[in-house]
């Protein structure tokens, strides 16, 4: 990242205006935090993912290197309300910061984009809807953009292939801004998330910075029930029990309701799901934050934003869809640093909804062919190609995702085209394939949540180590190390992140070890849990050089 202004002091320079932007954004006397410091040591040079737990100060960052390269930077911000925390905070920083949603006018849209363009913003906030539209891009085309930040950078991998396509297009949208520096933030990320915000965003040379995930005043647990019904009295007495503020998640709508409905015998609960109006989310969002309501029953689409400090107790009535979704939802427990409590209670057959849930089909075969055909006549954007192809922009996106990942079409500064020589049947056969290497990792990311929830051993254990954290010892904050079932990890051998060959699944990189068993993340494969001991002394795993 340049400047707009031309300075003759070098490095001492820049130093002074690193130091003039923390004071402007932390406020006098304040450090930065050791995250913060290392993502904005390199991101001038390189693109950068910053993995850091809840509460290292993120949104700072971008804010700060803002200030230093006096550029434009775009937020690509996941949910309206979430943006509107974050342009509360960077305007009370002295940022210049404005947004394009569905909740500004036609007329405050035009505004924000002409004040990006005329160099009169710091900061544009939006979604990665709005950066598809051709009015958006064109206006930011023009503008002096130097950083592109994707928040809640997770969402990139699991709401891109179905929920929110748009997500997939992001990298490309980015590089038609004149390819400024990127910058991605998430709380929690495995490996294989980390990879694919990467590769999804077409990163260059990106610096993967992973600092220490664990909020150890979180106390872990889980438990089995036999029945719905006993599942539900379950969270029904955990959240009675439960001082301060509580959030429980459910898997559907329906379910949020009828627990909502069971919970009122014991506690007050309001409800949040995509189905209701968003006035009524927004409101019941406001009045959760405020301490006006203490428990709240939703599905996952309640969270990002969610900055309550005194949450005591997230319980999570069923499985989480994945550890990655079930760390971020964690997360919002105990952010005053006290005492919080994280439950996940699930009977046998919740696991299964689970599976089904994950394994979406994608665009259907006749779709790409379609879009295929409509950028073989006339390439175009995706405006254009849902014009021809007469789909819906949001079918049509993601299709043009698919497409991508398998490297049928590419974006050629705002026109997407197919790649030369594209045959439309071996295009559907790499989707196919893709297709089914992804729903295996996604069957086994759902057997991954099995594990923990079956687990004796240390639980914060295999979701730090999930995480890319080596952890050897038990936690001491968890159900099973207050049971005496977790077990110390013999230091030797095999260690999270470390490359191994397996003789039938190939290469494969350790996520989880526990005292007996290893969990490896192979490319075709997905998550596969041996055998330690068996796996090495059979020579069916291989350790490669550290």
């Amino acid at each position: 990242m340049t400047t707009r202004t031309t300075t003759t002091g070098g490095a001492e320079d820049a130093g002074a205006r690193l130091d003039d932007a923390v004071r402007r954004v932390l406020g006098a006397g304040t450090a930065l935090r050791p995250a913060q410091r290392d993502a904005l040591a390199g991101l001038a040079e390189r693109d950068t993912v910053l993995v850091a737990r809840t509460g290292a100060g993120k949104t700072a960052v971008y804010a700060i290197a803002t200030l230093v390269a006096a550029r434009l930077t775009v937020v690509v911000s996941p949910l309206i309300a979430l943006q509107r925390d974050q342009e509360r905070a960077l305007a009370e920083a002295g940022l210049r910061v404005a947004s394009v949603s569905s909740a500004r006018t036609a007329r405050e849209q035009r505004e924000a984009l002409a004040a990006a363009a005329a160099g009169g913003l710091d900061v544009l906030l939006l979604g990665p809807e709005q950066l598809q539209r051709r009015l958006v891009v064109e206006e930011l085309t023009g503008a002096d953009v130097g950083l592109v930040v994707v928040d809640e950078a997770h969402c990139v991998a699991e709401w891109g292939h179905d929920f929110r396509p748009d997500y997939l297009l992001v990298g490309a949208s980015a590089r038609r801004l004149g390819a400024p520096r990127l910058l991605a933030l998430t709380a929690t990320a495995s490996t294989h998330v980390r990879d694919e915000i990467v590769r999804r965003l077409g990163m260059r040379d990106p610096r993967v910075l992973v600092h220490d995930a664990d909020r150890p005043n979180i106390w872990l647990g889980a438990r089995p029930a036999a029945t719905a019904d006993e599942r539900d009295a379950v969270v029904c007495e955990l959240v009675a029990d439960a001082p301060g503020a509580v959030i429980v998640y459910a898997r559907t709508r329906a379910h949020c309701e009828q627990l909502a409905a069971r919970l009122a015998d014991v506690r007050p609960a309001t409800v949040y799901h995509a189905g209701l109006p968003a006035a009524e989310r927004a409101a019941t969002q406001d009045r959760f934050l405020a301490g006006q309501d203490d428990v709240v029953v939703a599905t996952s689409a309640f969270g990002m934003g969610i900055d309550r400090p005194d949450v005591r107790l997230v319980v999570h009535a069923g499985p989480p869809a994945t550890l990655d979704q079930y760390y971020q939802e964690v997360g919002r427990a105990g952010r005053d640093e006290e005492p919080a409590r994280a439950v996940v209670v699930t009977r046998a057959e919740d696991h299964a909804l689970a599976r089904y849930q994950r394994a979406g089909g994608g665009p259907r075969p006749a779709t790409l062919l379609r879009v295929l055909e409509a950028l073989a006549t006339a390439p175009g954007d995706q405006a254009a190609l849902a014009a021809a192809t007469g789909l819906g922009r949001r079918t049509v996106a993601r299709a043009l995702g698919t497409l991508q990942h398998v490297g049928a079409v590419r974006d050629d500064g705002g026109s997407l085209e197919l790649v030369e020589g594209a045959d439309a049947h071996q295009v559907l056969a790499d989707v196919h394939e893709a297709r089914e290497r992804r729903a295996r990792l996604e069957a086994s990311r759902v057997e991954l949540v099995r594990t923990y929830t079956d687990t004796t051993d240390c639980r914060r254990r295999l979701l730090l180590e999930l995480l890319g954290e080596e952890r050897r010892d038990p936690c001491g904050r968890c159900d099973s190390c207050d049971a005496g079932t977790a077990l110390a990890v013999a230091a030797p051998g095999v260690r999270p992140g470390q490359a191994v060959q397996h003789a039938e699944f190939g290469a494969g990189t350790v996520s989880v070890v526990e005292a007996e068993r290893v969990t490896v993340l192979f490319e075709d494969r997905g998550y596969v849990t041996l055998d330690t001991q068996i796996a090495l002394d059979a020579e069916l795993l291989r350790l490669q050089a550290r």
